[in-house]
């Protein structure tokens, strides 16, 4: 979750410009990106002059030069010591299949005399232009020239890497669906071809041979005496019957299974009444257990808000969750009460929790036939909120940030909830509803809409917007 992403650096330059600008760049941007944690791949120095790209041979050198490092790199930074040459440029990086990044020096009030001057203010603008008729998707971020050691490039670093993580977890993101989704949530269809259209494939799974492989399982299997291991160390078991937790261990040694060998990258799974009624547990547990390792998983089959989740851990390198809008918090209009079951990772968690049986479902299937879910409360965090969906062949997504805070929640409080502010909440509230979207959102720790939401929309093709 927390790997950062790797960079080939692009040096542009017009032949006419002195040599020390571009020595001063191919030293300082290194040791930046050094200090940031990220790994980075120069063309050779001595493969043209200064090691930049002033002509469109050169730019044919550097995209050689792209092609023998295929997959050595996450995003490439366009770096404008001055002007730049853009047929260069564009010739370089039109093939780049990564995301690009434009960053150009400032030019200094007291160095503008032709020998001393940078003109990477005008040359970024023509290098935007000229990727524009191209058809090449860029990065462009506030202010328009940044100097590489200053802050300010350095929270557009930030940006760029977490943007870079999401395209990268989308080149082939693998989604199981275990269970048919239920006739009552129609709420949750999804469309799995839009969905293939953006790199996202979905594999289903019949959940009548998830339960049989799960009771077939021997007891003395070395995976489920692991399984049961991991899940007495990961939250508090006091009270629930031990056939409860065996059986939820031989349910998350199949889940296991099943991701290992199709290699899937997060799951949505029927977590209702099937299991209850067959092996008497509910899965929140081991969907907790999942997302805490940031292998998203969701509720009731709601894949396209497995895709979501997915696309929130990779922008924040923390685990994500996924909540039910639930409750009003009072007269409180920018607060609401996010809830679900007991999916929530436990790094969100104000403590372990404890497993309980499911009070709401027990009602149908009857007391102690139900144990898995997690109660526990929500740390108060800075978070980001999303959710997608599949409408006419497009996919669509809303994006949002807001906190959870530390305000109190009933102790008979069912499962692992949060007291969520947000902006506008009213207004949030109207968009989701009105424009379809599910009673289900992503969650994850921190601020991270503007990255998440260019990647989604600028280099993976979703239609995505911020409702607040």
């Amino acid at each position: 979750m927390t790997q950062k992403s790797r960079f080939a650096l692009f040096f542009g330059n017009r032949g006419f410009f002195p040599a020390s600008l571009q020595t001063e760049a191919r030293a300082e941007l290194p040791k930046v990106l050094k200090a940031a944690g990220h790994e980075f791949i120069m063309m050779d120095e001595s493969t043209t002059r200064y090691g930049a790209v002033e002509t469109t041979r050169e730019g044919g050198l550097f995209a050689n030069f792209l092609k023998e490092n295929e997959g050595k790199f996450d995003g490439v930074i366009l770096c404008l010591p001055n002007f730049g040459d853009e047929n260069g440029a564009v010739t370089a990086l039109k093939k780049a299949g990564v995301p690009i990044l434009i960053q150009g020096y400032p030019d200094d009030f007291d160095r503008m005399s032709p020998e001393l001057r940078r003109d990477a203010f005008c040359g970024k603008v023509s290098i935007m232009d000229i990727f524009h008729q191209h058809g090449v998707k860029f990065t462009a971020l506030k202010p328009h020239v940044v100097s590489p050691s200053s802050d300010l490039f350095k929270a557009n670093l930030d940006h760029f890497d977490r943007l870079c993580r999401v395209v990268k977890g989308f080149q082939h993101l693998s989604v199981g669906a275990i269970g048919a989704r239920t006739t009552p949530f129609k709420t949750v269809r999804v469309d799995e071809v839009a969905l293939e259209r953006v790199g996202v494939t979905v594999e289903t799974f019949d959940l009548a041979d998830v339960i049989f492989r799960a009771k077939s399982m021997a007891a003395n299997s070395k995976s489920l005496k692991e399984k049961t291991a991991v899940l007495r160390e990961y939250t508090s078991w006091e009270g629930v019957p031990e056939t409860a937790l065996e059986n939820i261990s031989r349910l998350g040694v199949v889940i296991d299974e099943i991701i290992d060998e199709y290699q899937l990258d997060a799951i949505a799974i029927r977590c209702w009444m099937e299991l209850q009624q067959q092996l008497g547990v509910s899965p929140c547990v081991l969907m907790g257990l999942l997302n805490n390792t940031g292998k998203s998983a969701a509720c009731e089959v709601d894949i396209s808000n497995a895709v979501m989740m997915s696309a929130l851990t990779f922008a924040s390198g923390s685990p994500a969750a996924i909540l039910d809008w639930n409750n009003n918090y009072g007269e409180e209009e920018d607060k609401c009460i996010l809830f679900h079951c007991g999916p929530v990772p436990q790094s969100l968690m104000t403590d372990k929790g404890h497993v309980s049986d499911h009070l709401i479902l027990a009602n149908s299937v009857g007391k102690n036939n139900s144990f898995g879910c997690v109660v526990g409360r929500i740390s108060p965090t800075e978070m980001t909120f999303g959710s997608m969906i599949t409408e006419s062949g497009r996919v669509k997504a809303y994006l949002g940030e807001g906190r959870f805070t530390n305000d109190p929640i009933p102790g008979n409080f069912f499962g692992a909830a949060g007291v969520a502010e947000i902006q506008n909440l009213q207004d949030v509230l109207q968009y989701v509803g009105n424009n379809g979207y599910r009673h289900h959102v992503g969650v994850t720790t921190g601020k991270y809409c503007a990255p998440v939401k260019e990647a989604l929309e600028k280099y993976l093709g979703f239609d995505v917007e911020l409702p607040q």
